[in-house]
């Protein structure tokens, strides 16, 4: 869901992925005591003291005793079930923080004994980070829980009561002898609530503070969520390793299939053709002697399929790194892939000077194969290409006026350049609604 500065207007996402607008009468500070979200984040809030007080409490407990058991090995066990036990604790707070706030945490990374068996599963265990930040979460938890229950059932019950003073002061003087709420006493002066006045401002009172209580509790909750989302999800060195692995991976594949590529074509191209062209010269040997015309025929023939094999050869070989990009950089190269274009394209690179080798080819198959694309699929008119730096990051947009539908998500080639700027922590961004026109926009690390 979406919504606008106000918070009249939200946007809600059906199952089939189509986006309805719809208008609320009331702003978002008038409906916040009454939407589920609030409702979600004050029962979080109340299961966090006795949840809390439940972790804190094993936690120190079986970490005291580990820790005082530790001059015999009995301790080493002790701190391992500890360790686990408030792991799950952590499965439990994770469970309940997406139910009810929302938050988007992955669960941490198994544990992975190098062996089989309890004393390298123990290891493990003692050996895990995300085993002793859960221990941390558990230990810091508690007192934060404390303040942030206190203070939003104060508010709560108090903004209710009051709003509602209304409706039930007559309790006072009916069954408690006084006549309304006292403000204040002493043994000769009594300030009650008690007239229509007193009683009216009483109850407005109320409504500011149950409108202002959700937003406290809100803020409130963000702490919990920082917590659950710093202490209890996956490591951040661990997810970066595991996404360099994968990266590597679809490097290593992409490496595979350029390789295999280049193979098939260097055998159903310049290879056949080469074979073609030494038979076509060994039968004008032949000929030489007996009918030398028909074997200067098949010479010149040959020669014209010399010809067509080194320029097989040398655009085999500016597939796989052309020399211009290496010479003269970018700029040169860029307009190069332009002039062959199908389409009239327009090339302007704004570069204070050249980024790392690897980065650069990057960025040209990258224009090469959604200039490709331009070319078989837009039905466009024109082209452009932009690059330049900012910071320490290389852009570059290509856009067309064609028929648009780019689609990264559908499996096509786009789906693939994407993986492959990913793997060196490169973005595509495709923009392309149907009736076009499409901007496809590249974000590369500049590593010059």
């Amino acid at each position: 869901m979406r919504s606008d500065l106000d918070g009249r207007w939200t946007e809600d996402r059906d199952g089939d992925g189509a986006v309805t607008a719809r208008r609320h009468r009331l702003p978002v500070w008038l409906r916040a005591p009454f939407e589920g979200r609030a409702l979600r984040e004050f029962v979080y809030v109340l299961l966090s003291l006795p949840l809390s007080i439940t972790g804190f409490v094993f936690a120190v407990t079986m970490l005291a005793l580990g820790a005082g058991l530790l001059i015999t090995f009995i301790g080493i066990p002790v701190l391992a079930l500890a360790l686990t036990g408030l792991r799950g604790f952590g499965s439990l707070e994770r469970v309940r923080a997406r139910s009810l706030l929302g938050v988007d945490v992955k669960d941490p990374h198994p544990l992975q004994p190098r062996d089989s068996g309890p004393l390298a599963w123990m290891g493990a265990v003692l050996k895990s980070g995300v085993s002793w930040r859960h221990a941390v979460y558990a230990l810091i938890h508690m007192p934060w829980a404390i303040f942030s229950f206190a203070v939003a059932v104060v508010f709560w019950t108090y903004g209710w009561a009051m709003l509602t003073y209304p409706l039930w002061f007559w309790v006072f003087p009916a069954y408690a002898g006084q006549d309304g709420i006292q403000l204040y006493g002493d043994g000769t002066h009594h300030i009650y609530l008690d007239n229509p006045f007193e009683i009216g401002l009483t109850s407005l009172t109320g409504l500011l503070v149950t409108l202002v209580t959700p937003w406290i509790v809100r803020a409130l909750t963000t702490v919990d969520r920082g917590l659950v989302l710093g202490l209890l999800g996956p490591s951040r060195l661990v997810s970066r390793v595991v996404e360099l692995e994968s990266d590597r991976g679809v490097v290593v594949d992409t490496a595979a299939a350029d390789l295999r590529r280049i193979e098939r074509d260097l055998h159903d191209g310049a290879q056949a053709r080469l074979v073609a062209l030494a038979m076509d010269l060994g039968l004008a040997k032949e000929k030489l002697l007996e009918d030398p015309q028909a074997a200067a025929r098949m010479v010149d023939e040959a020669h014209g399929e010399v010809k067509v094999a080194l320029q097989e050869l040398r655009d085999l070989a500016r597939g796989i790194h052309p020399a211009v990009l290496t010479d003269r950089g970018l700029d040169a190269a860029l307009s190069a892939l332009a002039a062959r274009c199908t389409v009239p394209v327009d090339v302007e690179v704004d570069l204070p000077s050249r980024p790392a080798a690897a980065i650069e080819g990057i960025a040209y198959f990258t224009v090469s194969e959604l200039l490709q694309n331009i070319s078989k699929h837009s039905g466009a008119a024109r082209a452009s290409v932009d690059v330049w730096r900012v910071e320490d990051r290389l852009l570059l947009q290509v856009s067309d006026d064609g028929r648009g539908g780019a689609d990264v998500t559908a499996g096509s080639g786009l789906a693939g350049l994407a993986e492959r700027l990913d793997a060196v922590d490169g973005i595509l961004v495709v923009e392309s609604p149907v009736g076009g026109p499409t901007l496809v926009t590249a974000e590369l690390p500049w590593r010059g």
